[in-house]
């Protein structure tokens, strides 16, 4: 699981040649702490069709003022450095491997 950062970010996610999702959470958000082990299974199971990993809020606020998460935990996954899609919220893996699986597709 990768850890994405207000420095990393451009070169990890925007300029990524596969689907990245991204985690946005924080240390004391109880429903993030619900859907880390799930997006840790998803890390595994996507392996070299999509690139997964997590960005704390509150010690990366560049990143997540430019998208406007407001909520947490929110998932964004970027496909071609842009937003294909977001989950907002706990949700169960299978939603979260739905949504990966709709950008696996050709566009």
């Amino acid at each position: 699981m990768l850890e994405f950062t207000d420095a990393n970010f451009d070169q990890e996610v925007i300029k990524s040649d596969i689907p990245v999702l991204v985690d946005f959470w924080a240390v004391w958000c109880g429903p993030c702490k619900m859907i880390a082990p799930l997006v840790e299974e998803l890390s595994a199971e996507y392996q070299g069709k999509v690139k997964i990993g997590k960005l704390d809020v509150d010690n990366n606020p560049n990143v997540s003022m430019t998208y406007g998460i407001r909520s947490i935990p929110t998932l964004l996954i970027f496909r071609d450095g842009k937003i294909a899609d977001q989950i907002i919220g706990a949700v169960p893996k299978q939603a979260i491997a739905q949504k990966l699986d709709s950008q696996l597709q050709p566009a």
